[in-house]
């Protein structure tokens, strides 16, 4: 059974820090590309940043390159998503998903993909 499954939101100031988790079980990271995505309030859910199956690809969105990075664990089989230099447009609920693709191709429109974790609140203080 397919399972992804969110950690290490929380309440940071502005300029602080968090590292999420995404813990997968069911299938292994090295055949499947992973998103990270964010939804706030009233907003539609957004692709944040991807990583292919070999992790020869990284993607982020223009709004937190250079303050994000995603990476792998193939022992733990996770990924996690650290996020640097937050601001408070970072705050929203973030949840990883995959669609068993193995490049992050399809990782632009959340529509694309089947297996959602159940998020976890970031909250970003001014």
């Amino acid at each position: 059974q397919v399972q992804l499954v969110e950690s290490g939101g929380g309440l940071v100031q502005s300029g602080g820090s968090l590292r999420l988790s995404c813990a997968a079980s069911g299938f292994t990271l090295d055949a499947y590309a992973i998103g990270w995505f964010r939804q706030a309030p009233g907003k539609a859910r957004e692709a944040v940043s991807c990583i292919s199956s070999s992790e020869s690809v990284t993607h982020y969105i223009d709004s937190v390159e250079g303050r994000f990075t995603i990476s792998k664990d193939y022992a733990q089989n996770s990924v996690y998503l650290q996020m640097n230099n937050l601001k408070p447009e970072d705050t929203a609920v973030y949840y990883c998903a995959t669609g068993f693709y193995g490049d992050c191709y399809y990782y632009g429109d959340p529509q694309n993909l089947h297996y959602w974790g159940q998020g976890t609140q970031v909250t970003v203080s001014s």
